[in-house]
């Protein structure tokens, strides 16, 4: 496999349109780039976002969602192939198992739409808009075996305004993390 001198190796694992590997794609292509994106593994074979790795001749791989069990063994087994470093769930909306992540042996990072430790799981938006929050957020975590529950590695807030609805309080929070994704993976590959 082709390794990358001082480049870590990135695996993505997507399910939806994307954007957010668009942007992590993006920041990997810059000269000065702390990684390098391998692949991306969907478990969704009609996924968008596989064409955002393909414009980018990065390896792809859409293994249908049977069972979690086949599912995670098969990625295991593509992870392994590859010497992945660091793997990012970027919209990946299924939940690892404690087995894979103890048999993947390296780290594995996260984004989630809410101010962790607020609004774990999903309805993120819906949740703080009826809390009547004064902000929202997205943070960058380390994937442990509870839900969104691993140690932050960065966050950044933005204000709810009183107009703001789940569809434009989404629209703010995911430009935010496009901007904190690529951020938190060079603070966390700086302290490997």
């Amino acid at each position: 496999m082709e390794k990358y001198p001082g480049k870590k190796n990135i695996a993505v694992f997507i399910s939806g349109r994307g954007s957010n590997l668009k942007s992590l794609i993006k920041n990997s292509k810059r000269k000065n780039s702390s990684y390098k994106i391998l692949l991306v593994i969907s478990n969704n074979p009609n996924a968008a976002g596989l064409n955002y790795a393909l414009k980018s001749k990065i390896k792809q791989y859409a293994i249908e969602y049977k069972s979690k069990s086949s599912f995670e063994r098969q990625s295991l087994k593509i992870l392994k192939k590859y010497k992945i470093d660091l793997l990012c769930l970027a919209g990946f909306m299924k939940i690892l198992s404690g087995s894979f992540i103890k048999k993947f042996s390296k780290p594995i990072l996260n984004i989630h739409p809410s101010l962790l430790p607020k609004y774990k799981g999903l309805n993120t938006h819906l949740r703080a808009i009826k809390n009547k929050d004064k902000f929202a957020g997205a943070s960058v975590h380390k994937v442990n075996q509870k839900l969104d529950s691993g140690k932050i590695i960065l966050q950044k807030k933005i204000k709810i305004l009183k107009k703001d609805n789940v569809i434009s309080l989404k629209n703010k929070v995911l430009k935010i993390e496009h901007e904190i994704y690529p951020k938190a993976i060079v603070k966390f590959l700086t302290n490997l």
